[in-house]
């Protein structure tokens, strides 16, 4: 099984553990988090170094994934995808099992698709986004890269999600709208 190095080891992490235990296609290699960290472990998995460590341990591993949530803003996910990026790691997309993904839809890099998730045909999500648990995310719409949308969130047809955006927990689009760049929608919105 190829192996895997998580980049960041809070909350997010501890899910996408259990989603990429549950597709069973990658084994986790242990994590990377802050130097005060190293040795601890998250769900039994040690941490194994530093960012700064990330150039030296693309020797030993090919795939990566970032693993830090995103809430406020997504500069941090940027920052550590740009970095492993940089450091010539590839950084696969994981899909719950549980989830349903249309064989017509297209998905970015470094993507994490969570549980019971369902992406309709014709939709088109970018780089390094999370699409969290109980999230739809209906047909022909477009997630640009570095979103998170939320758990159980709606974004019905045709909504364009401009890059770097947070759609919180329960919130629901109306369809064909386009959510600028940088957006922070709260919890329980309805978007029109």
């Amino acid at each position: 099984m190829k192996k895997i190095l998580l980049i960041g080891g809070g909350g997010h992490c501890k899910s996408v553990i259990d989603v990429i235990e549950q597709e069973g296609r990658f084994e986790i290699a242990g994590i990377v988090d802050k130097p005060k960290l190293l040795g601890s472990k998250v769900l039994g998995y040690p941490i194994i170094g530093n960012d700064s460590d990330l150039s030296n341990l693309v020797k030993k591993y090919q795939y990566a994934l970032i693993t830090v949530g995103q809430i406020r803003s997504p500069s941090l996910r940027v920052k550590l995808f740009n970095l492993a990026n940089e450091a010539g790691f590839i950084l696969p997309s994981i899909i719950s099992p549980n989830a349903y993904v249309s064989q017509h839809t297209s998905i970015g890099n470094g993507v994490v698709i969570m549980h019971n998730a369902l992406v309709s045909a014709n939709a088109v999500i970018g780089d390094n986004c999370i699409i969290n648990s109980k999230v739809l995310i209906e047909h022909d719409c477009q997630i640009f890269d570095h979103c998170h949308i939320s758990t159980n969130a709606t974004i019905n047809g045709g909504v364009v999600v401009e890059s770097g955006c947070f759609v919180g927990s329960g919130s629901i689009t109306k369809e064909s709208i386009t959510i600028q760049k940088n957006s922070f929608i709260k919890a329980g919105s309805l978007v029109v």
